[in-house]
């Protein structure tokens, strides 16, 4: 990439091919769709599905708190779906092509080693692993049958976070010897508080549980389960996986082998994991820190590739590249705004790869080595703030 590339011509160049490659090819068959956990983040795959331009028929829900599965069976094509407490039960349904999972990460690999064994293609939530353990069981699992799995990382879909990659590899950038990652959230606000009473007979908590240990039903840990350790990984698995499967796509390397973090919690005593965070992560030849908090949300959440010649910034929004020495007056001297939801153009590359076999954008080692990097810095921060990988027995 030429570094006076202008907007234009980059946009003609890149933006366009990405935009192109991200439009799904018709398809003839009305596909049979299964979904497991319809909870919150459920809502935005099947916003994305209905806009994917695929014909499909929702013929089965899973979901072990029955309102969940009830509302969910209000969404177009649904209506004649069956309702499940049990996953299993869904997977033997022969007629279902493909099933959309978004549990809590506990159950994340149980349910994909099933629906694969199953014959069922998988869209997967990240983090798609809750251990690193899990790792090498799921991509086992996959890699062993014919099935399609598409990871949850929306970003691999999304046109502008493609354009960036594709200036950063083409060293745009120079060399890059630091990437900041960042993300805040405040869950002190509404957005982020309990959406709507929870009727506890209604829900079948010990099939929620899983393999955890039993305990009596708790409110905030169902709701807000990704920040206990029994279910979910803190920011590190839930917001930095996004970030850090971007870097390793982007540096074409996804291993570190040294991790630093403190956590604390600050605000949310009543959680298993720190609220406020500050990591570092080495891999080979560039270092990547993450910085996050979850009682503020000024900046959200984004990325900085910093290099010698230029500084890529990155964010749900869009992308801008900053080049060293240039007059403030003339930096960015490239912009891209984002123009649509990444989880429509993520869930209609799944589409397409049912129908056509192909290997999607996130295949499963991307998200196995994305979820990897967060449970090795959750390792750091258990052991007192600092660990090597892999470990030495």
């Amino acid at each position: 990439m030429h570094p006076n590339m202008t907007r234009r011509t980059f946009l003609v160049a890149s933006g366009l091919t990405a935009l192109s490659s991200s439009r799904g090819f018709a398809a003839s068959k009305t596909l049979r769709i299964g979904i497991i956990g319809p909870g919150g983040r459920m809502g935005s795959l099947l916003d994305a599905l209905e806009k994917s331009g695929y014909s499909y028929e929702i013929v089965a829900i899973c979901d072990v708190y029955a309102p969940n599965a009830e509302r969910a069976k209000q969404r177009p094509n649904a209506s004649s779906a069956v309702l499940h407490k049990d996953f299993r039960a869904l997977l033997d349904d022969k007629s279902i092509d493909a099933v959309l999972c978004a549990t809590p990460d506990h159950w994340h690999v149980r349910i994909a080693q099933a629906a694969v064994a199953a014959g069922k293609d998988v869209y997967l939530e990240k983090p798609v692993t809750h251990t690193l353990e899990e790792g090498a069981l799921l991509q086992k699992a996959v890699r062993s049958s014919k099935q399609i799995l598409q990871c949850g990382t929306q970003q691999r879909s999304w046109s502008h976070f493609r354009n960036a990659v594709a200036l950063i590899q083409g060293g745009t950038l120079g060399k890059i010897p630091q990437v900041r990652t960042y993300w805040w959230q405040n869950y002190a606000t509404a957005s982020w508080a309990i959406p709507r009473p929870v009727d506890a007979s209604q829900l079948d908590w010990k099939q929620w549980l899983g393999g955890a240990k039993d305990r009596p039903f708790d409110l905030e840990q169902y709701a807000h389960w990704r920040w206990f350790w029994d279910f979910g990984g803190g920011a590190m698995t839930d917001l930095f996986s996004h970030w850090i499967d971007i870097v390793h796509w982007a540096m074409k390397s996804d291993e570190p082998s040294l991790a630093t973090m403190i956590g604390d919690k600050n605000i949310f005593q009543q959680w298993d994991c720190p609220d406020t965070i500050q990591a570092a992560l080495r891999y080979p030849g560039f270092d990547v820190v993450y910085e996050g908090a979850m009682s503020s949300s000024i900046d959200d959440g984004g990325l900085e590739f910093r290099g010698t010649d230029a500084t890529l910034k990155l964010t749900r929004s869009g992308m801008s590249v900053w080049r060293e020495q240039v007059k403030s007056g003339a930096n960015p001297i490239l912009k891209e705004d984002s123009f649509e939801d990444g989880t429509i153009a993520h869930m209609r590359n799944f589409l397409d790869c049912v129908v056509s076999r192909k290997e999607p954008n996130a295949p499963v080692e991307a998200g196995i080595a994305a979820a990897r990097a967060g449970h090795i810095a959750n390792l750091a921060y258990q052991r007192g703030g600092l660990t090597k990988w892999p470990i030495k027995s």
